[in-house]
């Protein structure tokens, strides 16, 4: 699939005109590009049946550009825009805090011209000549370099699954092949991944690498053996399969799926058992006859413990809790019944109301909640009082529309830098569910950034706090992390936190959801999907809580529809 390949061109081709000072059009580019990385389809197999026009946001000049590039490999226009800034300057946008205007800024002052050349000019002290360049915002900058320094080798789960998911279909098709599964952080659903694990059970190894190493996303093959090779797709992701005995398959897929941390423990459980584990199985150390390795359930059970799904392997206590038979039972996509926060057209959504309640069927679900932007987020068309009192009437108008299905009123208020919400509590009463967000002010002091949370907590129709952290991964941190003022409040009150589980959000983290387990906290998985095809994006948000150790019972959308409108008192 080129859906990510041609998405990061376009996203590209934005940042190159907003170099150029160019208006209006970066903003197409992105949407478009927004919603082809979010595709369900094959982007080429919509070129092949002539419907590339039928993605929002694709028009006529953006559509012949996806047509070249998908026929030739490359984009005229695309090297026009590159060739018009120096070599590594659109690096500079990378780092948070930085925008068009300000690389230029940069360029012109100093002749800065990549981050290497950003990173040394603020250690020398140049920027301080430059007006609106202070000490503060200088070492938010040396920080922000050093998260993108960390982080630009590794990539969203969100981006890689999908792609890891696809080249493991294609090989499932081989009939030579006996057993294949995904390992590593991407079977442990990591947030990020800095490459992709195949494990492949055959007899005929050699044809399994033929195919492997002639598949069409690829870019260079760093080496093929008859047990393993490496390849390079074009989207720079490294991908490595390796053939293993049958009769030792699932031992195999327990070492390589991880954590280090995790497998450490276990060897020492084994080996305080008069057992050695490796990734050919488990052995009696005695006579070296093998226990088990045929199935990876067999190697916890031998060991004395309950099976520990791969989201768990992290060394927070599985194995003791294993021990004792007291792993939760963890959240499952099946278990979700709605979606409690996307949004539509009458914001930054691409689709109606009616849209995505429709899409939001068809996946099964019995209800969804319209979040659109409030009236402060004007770059994302936010909505005011009056606004939203007609979104409300269209609703209802829908939902005697629909059958067996309900769509929730709702909005995406914003907190301000004071604390206080940017809509009147006039119209806030009148809706079913109020998600109150940060979207502005990250650079002020964490405790500032709590209380705005707490003071939005407090408002009487406020029933969730969206994305609580702040941050975007790989782009910027998180603004807040210690939580613990906030889980407090949260089960005072009786507010609902939300994991978001847009792939660049992942918010509340996996960490912060197993932190949260100590406190009577139910939570919200919610897509923020901006499109149809996002509403998809559900997946990652339960990853999420599974790593988070959280059950069924603590989430708010696992109820049906019966007992979700008690809960909300609808």
């Amino acid at each position: 699939m080129k859906n990510l390949e041609i998405a990061k061109i376009l996203y590209e081709i934005a940042d190159l005109l907003e170099l150029n000072q160019i208006e209006y059009k970066p903003r197409a580019y992105r949407r478009a590009a927004q919603n082809i990385e979010m595709l369900s389809d094959d982007i080429e197999n919509l070129y092949q049946k002539g419907i590339l026009d039928d993605i929002p946001g694709v028009g006529k000049s953006i559509k012949l550009k996806i047509q070249e590039y998908i026929e030739t490999g490359e984009l005229k226009y695309l090297n026009e825009l590159r060739s018009q800034i120096p070599e590594g300057f659109q690096e500079l946008l990378n780092i948070e805090g930085i925008g068009p205007k300000t690389a230029q800024i940069l360029h012109q002052e100093l002749g800065v011209k990549n981050v290497n050349e950003l990173e040394l000019s603020i250690k020398k002290g140049k920027l301080k000549n430059i007006k609106g360049f202070g000490k503060k915002k200088e070492n938010n900058l040396l920080l922000a370099i050093e998260l993108y320094k960390t982080s630009k080798e590794r990539f969203l789960l969100g981006e890689i699954l999908p792609i890891a998911k696809n080249i493991k279909s294609n090989l499932e098709k081989l009939k030579v092949i006996l057993d294949i599964e995904l390992a590593g952080s991407i079977r442990r659903r990591k947030e990020t991944i800095r490459d992709i694990d195949l494990l492949v059970v055959s007899k005929q190894p050699q044809k399994v690498m033929q195919f492997f190493t002639k598949i069409p996303e690829i870019k260079q093959v760093l080496s093929s053996g008859e047990m393993k090779s490496t390849i390079i797709l074009n989207n720079n992701i490294q991908v490595d399969l390796t053939i293993i005995e049958e009769s030792s398959y699932g031992s195999a897929l327990q070492y390589f799926t991880g954590s280090k941390e995790h497998n450490i423990q276990l060897r020492e459980l084994a080996k305080k058992n008069n057992m050695k584990l490796n990734e050919f199985g488990l052995f009696n150390l005695v006579d070296n006859k093998k226990i088990a390795g045929i199935k990876e359930i067999e190697i916890y059970e031998k060991l004395g413990l309950s099976y520990i799904p791969p989201e768990l392997r992290e060394n927070r206590g599985e194995i003791d809790f294993a021990k004792i038979r007291k792993l939760p039972e963890l959240i499952e996509l099946k278990d979700i019944k709605g979606d409690m926060h996307v949004h539509t057209k009458w914001s930054d959504g691409s689709n109606s109301i009616e849209e995505m309640a429709i899409a939001a069927k068809n996946l099964g679900y019995e209800y969804i909640t319209i979040c659109d932007h409030s009236k402060s987020l004007q770059i994302a068309g936010g909505l005011n009082e009056n606004q939203l009192k007609d979104q409300i009437t269209e609703i209802e108008k829908l939902n005697r529309k629909l059958d067996n299905f309900m769509i929730f009123s709702g909005v995406e208020v914003n907190i301000n830098s004071d604390g206080k919400l940017d809509l009147n509590n006039s119209i806030l009463k009148d809706l079913d569910f109020v998600v109150a967000s940060i979207h502005s002010g990250f650079k002020q002091d964490e405790q500032v950034l709590i209380k705005r949370i707490l003071d939005a907590m407090n408002n009487d129709f406020v029933k969730c706090i969206g994305h609580p952290s702040g941050r975007i991964i790989n782009k910027r941190a998180p603004s807040i992390t210690n939580f613990s003022k906030i889980f407090e409040e949260a089960e005072k009150l009786n507010i609902f936190l939300e994991i978001n589980a847009y792939p660049d959000r992942l918010d509340l983290t996996d960490l912060n959801c197993f932190k949260a387990r100590n406190y009577k906290i139910i939570f919200s998985i919610a897509t923020d999907a901006h499109n149809s095809n996002q509403l998809n994006f559900m997946d990652f948000g339960v990853s999420v809580a599974r790593r988070g150790w959280i059950d069924s019972k603590k989430v708010l959308n696992t109820e049906n529809l019966k007992e979700i409108k008690k809960f909300l008192n609808i």
